[in-house]
């Protein structure tokens, strides 16, 4: 069995992890309200004050935040520190409308650090081991965390940040690379260059941490086969911290929540009225712990499962499922809820590859859908006919899976573009 990083909070009874939650919850609520104007104005609005919550019982007496709360007040409005108390910020990549800057004081750092050395101590870490971190850098926080938990555990720490595969190869061979720190879709890419190069033999990594986008349990194992690694995934969001939030453990079988500093609710996305374990429905997590931007019953729009059930690593710590998709990038075709997840099953399923694009579009006031993936290359030597028919066998599929049908298109190996960060999975040209 691997080990912990904080053996006595990763493995807590369940009656002290909720003393302590409600501890800081209480604190919390009231440093929010004393020093954030939009928290006042949100649970003024719902008749609520921080003598209200004595415990973590209380917590669905507060408000949700929405990340339009936090666009609306840009750049400060939901700071909840003096700014000379702040040392760093972070921010999300602002595709949809105005950022979202996230600021850190130092202690909120070091328990943002503490938090991704846990993930990295139970994919087998050490500080014997050489942290191969290629997420982004700079106000993206994927890099940023890694680099620190890395640094926490004691590791040698590469900050290779995303791009330039030759480079990361190399120091990968060179430097004898254990723990890769990265998306899944770069993962498959990196894997996929490296067979290519006849390289695995040198290849010395154990362990991946994955995370930053969706993936399925079938591209887990397609990674862990060709690059002969366990893959971790992780996860969490710039408003919140960043990664971290929630960790994989040897068990595989869901995210240890880091819930001594994020309380997690599953809630219906409809009506906001809380879920028990093992429903399905909208994360929201809650801040116990921050001091500069500490957010309350935060809607993240991401679909999971929470459940409490005894571990085989030990820990104690609820665990949330892989994510299910999300609120607000579900695809509705036809009036049918559509996530790019199913598709990506039912590809590697059948032996494709993860390198495919959903399109799409409205002719005539109809919605077209269209899946382009690329074939192997032992299917692209096949025949037209065998390639045609294939097609119309993932067609089935699909609709089995969606219950409409998309049309399929069997591309060239290495036709669709590779990502070195976020997978482009979807592109939606409809005026919707």
């Amino acid at each position: 069995m691997l080990g912990y990083y904080q053996e006595g909070t990763e493995c807590a009874q369940l009656e002290q992890m909720r003393a302590l939650q409600g501890n800081r919850l209480v604190k919390t609520v009231k440093h929010v309200y004393e020093n954030v104007a939009a928290y006042r104005k949100l649970m003024d609005g719902k008749g609520v004050r921080p003598g209200d919550i004595k415990s973590i019982d209380d917590l669905p007496k507060l408000p949700f935040i929405s990340k339009d709360d936090l666009r609306d007040e840009y750049p400060y409005g939901f700071l909840a520190v003096p700014l000379s108390d702040a040392v760093r910020i972070q921010s999300t990549s602002g595709t949809t409308g105005r950022r979202v800057v996230a600021f850190y004081t130092q202690s909120d750092i070091d328990l943002w650090d503490e938090c991704c050395a846990r993930a990295i101590v139970a994919a087998g870490g050490s500080r014997d081991d050489v942290v191969h971190v290629s997420y982004g850098y700079g106000l993206f926080t994927g890099g940023p965390g890694l680099n620190g938990g890395s640094h926490k555990v004691g590791s040698l720490t590469l900050p290779m940040s995303s791009g330039n595969t030759e480079r990361q190869i190399q120091f990968m061979v060179d430097l004898g690379s254990t723990i890769l720190c990265c998306t899944p879709s770069y993962a498959a890419y990196l894997a996929e260059t490296i067979i290519n190069q006849g390289l695995r033999d040198k290849i010395r990594l154990k362990a991946g941490i994955f995370g930053a986008e969706a993936w399925s349990e079938e591209m887990r194992r397609d990674i862990e086969k060709n690059m002969g690694i366990k893959a971790y995934d992780i996860y969490g969001l710039t408003e919140i911290t960043g990664p971290g939030v929630s960790f994989e453990c040897s068990e595989q079988t869901g995210m240890h929540v880091n819930e001594d500093h994020f309380v997690p609710e599953i809630i219906d996305p409809a009506t906001g009225d809380v879920l028990p374990y093992g429903e399905k429905g909208e994360l929201a997590l809650t801040c116990i712990s921050k001091l500069a931007f500490p957010l309350l019953r935060y809607r993240t729009r991401d679909i999971c499962v929470l459940e409490r059930k005894k571990c085989s690593c030990g820990r104690t710590l609820v665990k949330m499922s892989r994510l299910m998709g999300r609120t607000d990038d579900m695809l509705i075709i036809r009036g049918v809820n559509v996530f790019p997840s199913q598709i990506e099953t039912v590809l590697l399923k059948n032996g494709l590859t993860p390198n495919y694009q959903i399109i799409v579009d409205r002719v005539k006031h109809t919605d077209t859908f269209e899946v382009q993936v690329e074939m192997t290359q032992e299917m692209f030597s096949d025949t037209v006919k065998n390639i045609s028919m294939k097609e119309d066998s993932l067609i089935a599929d699909m609709k089995s899976m969606l219950g409409i049908s998309p049309k399929v298109t069997l591309a060239a190996p290495r036709s669709i573009a590779r990502s070195e960060g976020k997978a482009v999975r979807v592109i939606d040209k409809r005026k919707i």
